[in-house]
């Protein structure tokens, strides 16, 4: 247990940027979630992200090759140019005549180098994959965290404006209550309201 608190430590201060203990009980848990999908991906650590091995290189550049149109198509021409130079071009003297045996070895030798070394380039592609799920769930919760900030921010603010307008309307009514009179010369300046009615004709 002493193990899981210094991994819940070392992720707070490095993905939140704050102690252990000044985190609450959502964000622990988010990080105990962190800290347990680390500990089950262990194994993808000693995957080379950014020293490739050239047979990595070779292998990535294989399978991109491979899975392109220009592949098919020059693969393609080869084909057609096998079949027409062993049908129409040497005819008696083909080396490989029709159903063409040694373009089937050939083709079956080329899939058995060329499968393995397309899954080699698709696990390295996985390994990427789990990692940068791995970054995009720690920017997340990073994302998480601020927005759970700001909305608690936001919620104090507008407690603290309803509080002074609360008092405001306290201090505009207690000031109405005790308002002075208006003085006689004010009232005295103001017409009377038999003078604003229309005289009849």
């Amino acid at each position: 247990m002493r193990q899981d608190d210094h991994q819940l430590r070392f992720l707070a201060e490095h993905l939140l940027n704050s102690g252990f203990k000044d985190i609450g009980e959502r964000e622990r848990n988010a990080l105990l979630r962190i800290s347990r999908r680390l500990q089950a991906n262990r194994g993808d650590e000693r995957i080379p992200v950014e020293g490739v091995t050239f047979g990595e290189r070779l292998a990535d550049r294989v399978a991109e090759f491979g899975g392109s149109w220009t592949f098919i198509l020059l693969f393609a021409s080869f084909l057609l140019g096998w079949a027409v130079l062993n049908t129409d071009i040497l005819r008696a003297q083909a080396f490989d005549p029709y159903p063409y045996v040694f373009l089937n070895l050939i083709l079956s030798m080329l899939a058995a180098i060329q499968a393995p070394i397309i899954m080699m380039s698709q696990n390295r592609q996985a390994a990427r994959d789990r990692l940068t799920m791995l970054r995009d769930f720690e920017v997340n919760l990073k994302a998480e965290a601020t927005l759970q900030s700001l909305n608690q921010r936001v919620d104090h603010l507008s407690w603290q404006i309803l509080a002074d307008l609360h008092e405001l309307k306290a201090q505009g009514k207690s000031s109405a209550v005790g308002a002075p009179a208006m003085p006689d010369s004010v009232a005295a300046a103001q017409p009377k309201q038999d003078e604003l009615k229309p005289s009849a004709a």
